[in-house]
Parts: C-alpha cells; sequence; structure tokens
C-alpha cells in the first residue's frame, strides 16, 4: 500500500504529498487531555452542555495525532450525542465527529456494537440537523468518518452499507461545499472505495470524477488533481494488497472505460495515474490470474491518458497554444505530472506531445511571464511580478521538471517521424521565442529590477537544461545513416540555431551540451549548403544595431554592449563559424560574417 507516513488520516497524507500546507496544531499535555475527558463524562452526568464542554473537545481534537480514543470514551460520545436530555451547539458536532474518526482510524478492532450504535446517531444526526449540513466544516468531518466505518474490517455489514449510502446521498446532495473541503471530501471517498462491501462504487466515483465539472462545483486545481492522483494509488495498493481484484476490475472499469461526459478530464486523467502508480509500487507476489487483470486494466489505463491526450490536441486552437485557460493549464500539468509520478509506462506519442505543451507552457512559462511583465507597470513590477515569478519557482511543477523533460527525453524515440517533427518543431521554435522576448526584458529589468531578472533566469536556466538534453536525444536518433543526409543536417542547423538562441542561460558546463555540439558540428562541417543555412541563420548587422522589437510599454534607449543575450549568441556563432568557414562561399561570409567581425 502507498506509504502514508506517521499518518493514519489519509487527509492528512493526502495535503502532504500535494504541497499543500499542513501545519498541525499544538498538541494538549496528558493533563490536559484527562481533566477533558473527565469534563464531558460530568456534562452526560449532570445533563449540562456549556461553553466549557466544548472547549475540552477542542483540546482533544487539538490533539489528535498524539490522542487515543478507546471504546469507553467512544461510548461517552454516542451517548452525549444521543441524549435527548440537553442541547448541543452546532459549534460541537464537526468536534464530536472528529473524535468519533479518531477513534475509527486509531482503534485496532473496535467495539461491533459501538460502531453499530454510532451509524444509527450519524444517520439521525444527518436527517435532522438540516442547518448543519450548510456548515463545510460538519460535511467535512461527516465525510472523513463515514467514510472511515465503510472501511473498518469489524464494522458489520449492515453499518458498512448505512456509511455508503449516507455518504453518496451527502456528497450528491452538498456539493456545493466540496470547494473548501477537498482533502476531507478525497480521503472520504479513498475509504469508501477501499471497503470490503462492493457497493455504490459508479455513484462514489460520479462524485469523485464529475464534481469538479458541476455547476459551482470544485475549481481544477492542480493540487486536488495530486490529491486525486495518490488517493486512488492507496485505493488501488490496498486492493492488490487484499486481492480484492474483483472490486479493482469493476472500479477500474468504471474509471478508464465507461467514464462518462460528466467526469472532468484532469481527475480522470490522475485517477488513471494513481492506479498505474498503484501497479508499479506493488512488490508482492501475484497468481497468473491476478497479473492478467493487472495487464489489462493497466492498458486500459493508457488508452484512457491517450484519449484523453489526443482529445485536447485535437481541439487545441493554435492561437491559445501560449494562452492562460485555467482548465487546459491544469490539465497540462496534470498530464504532466501524471507521467512522472506514475512510475515506469510508455507513453503514447499523444500524452507525449501534451507533456511537450506542458513543459513550454506551464513548467517553463517564459512567454507568459514576458506578457504578464507586459501587463503590469513599472512599479508593480517589483512587487506583483517578482511574487508571480518566486511563486512558480516554489511549485511543485517546477521542482518535478527534470523528472517530467526525462520521461520526454528517455521516449522521444518512441515517436513515429510525424510526431518527433511536431515535437522538434515546438521546442525549437520556443528557443528562437524566448531568445527575442528575453532580450527585451533583459534590457528593461536589468539595473532596476534585478531580483526579477534573475528569477526569471532561473527558470530559463531550467529550460535551456531540458533542451540541451533533449536535443541530444535528437542527435541519437537522427544522426545515423537511416536518415538521409539532408535530414540529418536540417536537424544539426535547427539544434545549432536552438543552442545559439539559449546560450545566454549556460551558467554550468554540462556532458550532453559538448557532446550535442559535437555531434551537429561534425555533421554539417563537411556540407556547403549546411554551413551557409547555418551562417545565415545568425542576426543580421541591422538587428544588432537596432535592437529588440519594443513591444513592452517601457522606453529603452539600445546599446547594444548593453544586450547580454544578443551578445553570448553572437559569442556562440563565433565560436562555431571556425569549424565550417572553409565551406562558406565568399559572398556569404562578407554579407554574413564581415560586418559582425569588425562590429564596433
Amino acid at each position: 500500500m502507498a506509504k502514508q507516513g506517521s499518518s493514519v488520516f489519509l487527509e492528512e497524507w493526502l495535503k502532504s504529498i500535494s504541497g499543500i500546507d499542513n501545519s498541525k496544531p499544538t498538541s494538549s499535555s496528558a493533563r490536559e487531555i484527562i481533566q477533558a475527558w473527565a469534563e464531558l463524562r460530568s456534562s452526560l452526568e449532570h445533563q449540562l452542555f456549556d461553553d466549557r464542554h466544548i472547549q475540552s473537545l477542542k483540546i482533544l481534537v487539538n490533539s489528535q495525532s498524539s490522542l487515543y480514543v478507546a471504546d469507553p470514551q467512544a461510548k461517552l460520545v454516542i451517548s452525549l450525542l444521543s441524549s435527548p436530555n440537553f442541547s448541543i451547539s452546532d459549534e460541537s458536532y464537526p468536534l464530536f465527529l472528529r473524535i468519533l474518526y479518531i477513534w475509527v482510524r486509531k482503534s485496532l478492532r473496535p467495539s461491533l456494537v459501538l460502531l453499530d450504535s454510532s451509524v444509527e446517531v450519524l444517520s439521525q444526526i444527518f436527517s435532522s440537523k438540516i442547518e448543519l449540513r450548510k456548515k463545510p466544516l460538519f460535511i467535512s468531518e461527516g465525510v472523513l468518518v463515514l467514510g472511515a466505518i465503510s472501511y473498518q474490517l469489524s464494522a458489520s455489514e449492515k453499518s458498512k452499507l448505512c456509511c455508503l449510502e449516507l455518504l453518496c446521498r451527502v456528497l450528491e446532495e452538498d456539493y456545493l461545499l466540496v470547494g473548501g473541503i477537498v482533502p476531507e471530501f478525497l480521503a472520504g471517498i479513498g475509504y469508501a472505495l477501499s471497503s470490503s462491501v462492493n457497493a455504490h462504487v459508479v455513484r462514489l466515483l460520479d462524485s469523485l470524477l464529475g464534481i469538479w465539472s458541476k455547476v459551482n462545483g470544485p475549481i481544477d486545481t492542480l493540487s486536488s488533481g495530486l490529491m486525486i492522483l495518490h488517493m486512488i494509488e492507496w485505493v488501488t495498493s490496498g486492493l492488490i494488497n487484499l486481492h480484492s481484484f474483483e472490486k479493482l476490475d469493476v472500479f477500474s472499469h468504471a474509471t478508464l472505460v465507461s467514464s462518462k461526459e460528466s467526469y472532468a478530464s484532469f481527475a480522470v486523467v490522475m485517477a488513471a495515474a494513481g492506479i498505474l502508480r498503484g501497479f508499479n509500487t506493488y512488490k508482492g507476489l501475484l497468481n497468473s490470474s491476478e497479473r492478467e487483470t493487472i495487464s489489462r486494466i493497466r492498458i486500459a489505463a493508457q488508452d484512457c491518458l491517450e484519449s484523453i491526450a489526443r482529445n485536447f490536441i485535437s481541439t487545441m486552437e493554435a492561437s491559445s497554444i501560449t494562452g492562460n485557460d485555467h482548465r487546459r493549464s491544469v490539465l497540462l500539468l496534470c498530464i504532466s505530472l501524471a507521467i512522472a509520478r506514475c512510475g515506469p509506462v510508455s507513453a503514447r506519442p499523444p500524452v507525449l506531445i501534451s507533456v511537450v505543451y506542458g513543459l513550454l507552457t506551464e513548467i517553463f512559462p517564459l512567454q507568459r511571464l514576458y506578457a504578464k511583465i507586459n501587463e503590469f507597470s513599472f512599479a508593480e513590477l517589483g512587487v506583483l511580478g517578482l511574487t508571480l515569478v518566486k511563486e512558480h519557482l516554489g511549485s511543485i511543477p517546477f521542482k518535478e521538471a527534470g523528472a517530467i523533460a526525462g520521461v520526454l527525453c528517455s521516449q522521444y524515440a518512441s515517436l513515429g517521424e510525424e510526431e518527433r517533427s511536431i515535437v522538434e518543431n515546438l521546442v525549437w521554435d520556443y528557443c528562437r521565442d524566448v531568445y527575442s522576448r528575453h532580450r527585451l526584458v533583459g534590457l528593461v529589468l536589468r539595473g532596476r529590477e534585478d531580483e526579477l531578472l534573475e528569477n526569471i533566469e532561473k527558470i530559463a536556466e531550467s529550460a535551456f537544461l531540458m533542451v540541451v538534453v533533449f536535443a541530444l536525444a535528437v542527435t541519437k536518433e537522427k544522426l545515423d545513416s537511416k536518415y538521409t543526409l539532408e535530414s540529418q543536417f536540417d536537424v544539426s542547423v535547427r539544434i545549432l540555431v536552438s543552442f545559439s538562441c539559449m546560450e545566454y542561460f549556460r551558467r554550468i558546463r554540462l556532458q550532453e551540451y559538448m557532446e550535442t555540439i559535437r555531434g551537429v558540428v561534425a555533421s554539417i562541417q563537411g556540407n556547403e549548403s549546411a554551413c551557409v543555412s547555418f551562417i545565415e541563420s545568425m542576426p543580421t548587422y541591422q538587428d544588432q544595431t537596432n535592437g529588440p522589437d519594443n513591444s513592452i510599454g517601457q522606453k529603452i534607449k539600445y546599446s547594444w554592449v548593453k544586450d547580454e543575450v544578443q551578445t553570448a549568441r553572437m559569442l556562440f556563432y563565433i565560436r562555431v563559424i571556425p569549424t565550417c568557414v572553409e565551406h562558406v562561399p565568399t559572398q556569404v561570409y562578407g554579407k554574413v560574417v564581415a560586418p559582425t567581425m569588425f562590429f564596433q
């Protein structure tokens, strides 16, 4: 089963693994905990419940990491909740439910009688306390305890069925509140899907995967996607460990094969990745029938990912590639992180193409950042611009950029010729665009907003590393005798041009960089046409003297000596040109190279 660290609470593990702040309240002392239980016993004895007892509940809940709730204490809570002789405030109900949740999750074998009693009480509360159903905190605690009881092995089948039915009804009727309780919502469903009772699986999946598409439902977010991935991993691992392959088959088929149009694509992507990760992390022994089931489900998961990726590519308009559509961004990030986190898997071509889009527009979103800088006034750049860039540097996608790019580079060779061409063109065009845009941004920000510029360049440096490793993968595949010389010359020149555009961001010595350079230079050295093509890609004298097109509203006085981005590019050409200059016609040399050599 997926490791949950030291937490027995699924929602806490999901928060932690998806990067959500998971700071825990300070635990109370043993004396305070003992006194709190004494206060609650006194409350039942005297049939009186007031603010003092609410405080006792808070002391217990704040100590959940160290608190153990035994059966007698659970019986006290159930008695307080079911007592008809005094009124309990609305504020106290979520606290009572949390204590029951702690009891169910930490007890190895809670009393069957008490579990049945708790389910009766919960059913009564949810049916009678209509106003409480409007409060997210009450719903979150209810979802957790209902899911946890349905997962508890010692609970009766009747109690499990009652909890599953009630949980489904709550999720279907109160979905508007889910936006603020996503970890609890997912954990409750995770427990319920792992129940030994094979009931309501499709209803649970309808809530899990379809709630994001409902009107006023929760907003698609990457953190929600990551929690879905790892919750499904937890469920899958648990079902395999218990050899519950019948339920695993039903659950996987409903998720991957019978997926409904109402299901959110990002959620289905992460569910498929969670299933694959669960398979890839399992180390136990399986019989032939179980291995066959897993193999069939694995193929279905890959088919599902391919279908969503293909649909994304076919519906995406070219004009929106560098846009800022939220759902598109979340889907691309989810596809990218799904492939990086699900473990060894052969990604299909549409998935890899989607990963490329994810890398270039979401993980290294330089074009979007440059556009944002254009929107900010200069007074805002130091605060809003810097905050925006720092948030991205600290984000999970950026931190996992290496793993995502690694998948692309390691599986590039598996693509067909058409898909390779698409991927290569996207990467090479990205390099040229970053060069032209960063020239201007560098001229505007350098000496005025240096910290902002440095942080943008940290993203660009990582993008450079991705380009280098990708280019090496391309040369290993395409500088081969099975390709025509013309094809080899073309790819060599395009790599050299791309490297020249990104040269400014080369801050460390890379073996992959030198290996790629040697390969492509050797490829074009003896061919005049290829050498001329490379030379003619060099910025013209006019480009160097006039500066970049100023699309930013800031006034700048151009001086080529301050244009560090272009200078780095020109130095790249000056280093490479001697390796092929003997094959460059005199007129080309005089027209393109000579003006630069005597540039002052």
